[in-house]
């Protein structure tokens, strides 16, 4: 009786342990299978082995038993392949930040790498748009004029390219300037605002300004 009793605590416990894995490997390969196809297949593999009912279909059906020496087998041999397929694809996932660091690393390089000049021309065109509302070409030409900045034409031009203004803005506030100060008719403002010996605005420019001068 004793032997019979020890045996079968230990089927119970057995199957128990089977439930348990079984349902918790199935769980797990459900989850993965849409996105780590390949683990959660192993981890579907090893639930089917471990779940009573499965075993008994097999075993009815293809006369196929598995011993516990061989389960443990099995769970053994999807253990690791489940390892080493989740540590490829974490190795695949973490590649794009990588090269995302690479391409903010190749960003600092380029800036670093524009000359000393091109800044200072870069901040002092930032510094006549900003405060003295000046048009982009007068900007420009304030740069590289043997009377004003005496710039080079490409650092003038790269401080354009890469300058921040409304235009349009200051279009407006020079046009404002001369109506409020020197009582200037809007035909007048126009040509001082376009003028190639005055302000140096486009015509859109001027025609935004004088649309927009009694706002």
């Amino acid at each position: 009786m004793t032997e019979q009793t020890t045996s079968s605590k230990k089927i119970t416990v057995g199957l128990i342990l089977s439930w348990i894995l079984g349902v918790l490997f199935a769980l797990i390969g459900i989850i993965t299978v849409f996105s780590e196809p390949i683990p959660g297949i192993v981890m579907l593999i090893m639930a089917a082995v471990l779940l009573p009912p499965v075993n008994k279909l097999v075993d009815e059906k293809w006369k196929l038993h598995l011993s516990g020496g061989m389960k443990a087998v099995v769970i053994i041999i999807g253990f690791i392949i489940f390892g080493s397929t989740v540590d490829t694809s974490k190795q695949q996932s973490n590649q794009p930040p990588i090269q995302q660091e690479q391409s903010v690393s190749n960003t600092e390089q380029k800036k670093a790498t524009v000359p000393a000049e091109y800044k200072s021309a870069l901040n002092k065109a930032t510094m006549y748009a900003k405060t003295m509302h000046m048009s982009k070409q007068g900007v420009y030409d304030q740069l590289v004029s043997e009377y004003g900045e005496k710039f080079s034409a490409d650092a003038a031009q790269y401080a354009i390219d890469n300058m921040k203004a409304d235009w349009n803005a200051n279009a407006l506030a020079k046009a404002k300037t001369y109506q409020n100060t020197m009582s200037m008719s809007p035909s007048a403002i126009h040509d001082q605002l376009t003028s190639a010996y005055g302000e140096k605005f486009t015509k859109a420019e001027a025609d935004y300004a004088l649309q927009h001068i009694n706002n």
